[in-house]
């Protein structure tokens, strides 16, 4: 027991040497580390987030989420949402480029191919959980797919 106390004590002291000083070891001054401390508690009940009304000085993140109003690029959709599933076959979904799975689907026509990536079918979810996604950037998609899986 002796023993295991001087342990402690030695990897305690060795760290306080190791810091040249309580800098090293924290910005915040002897009184403020406290977990139940002003400071700590202040951090911990801040709020995650803040709301921006319209017409309201918000800063440059409101006109950064508006983005350019343009439909996104089918390889864009396909990289931030469908690539989940189409690059890897998870849950059944036909692999990107892979002209073999493809060809059954593709023989159902571009409009049928978008319904169901639209509304979802069989395992795929509706937009393939792309909720922000319009009509036309699944289209795009879609399009984009089958035009690297012929």
């Amino acid at each position: 027991m002796l023993t295991a106390g001087l342990m402690v004590l030695a990897t305690l002291f060795a760290g306080a040497v190791m810091a040249a000083s309580t800098k090293d070891i924290s910005p915040y001054p002897l009184g403020e580390r406290s977990v139940l401390g002003d400071r700590a508690t202040a951090e911990r009940i801040k709020p995650v987030g803040s709301v921006c009304v319209e017409g309201e000085e918000c800063g440059s993140a409101v006109a950064a989420a508006e983005g350019s109003g343009e439909p996104r690029s089918g390889q864009a959709v396909y990289d931030t949402g469908c690539a989940a599933c189409h690059a890897t076959g998870a849950a059944g979904a036909p692999k990107f480029g892979d002209a073999g799975q493809w060809a059954s689907h593709i023989e159902k026509g571009m409009d049928t191919l978008v319904k169901h990536a639209f509304e979802g079918f069989n395992a795929m979810p509706p937009k393939g959980m792309c909720m922000d996604c319009s009509e036309e950037e699944i289209r795009n998609a879609v399009e984009y797919i089958v035009e690297n899986s012929q």
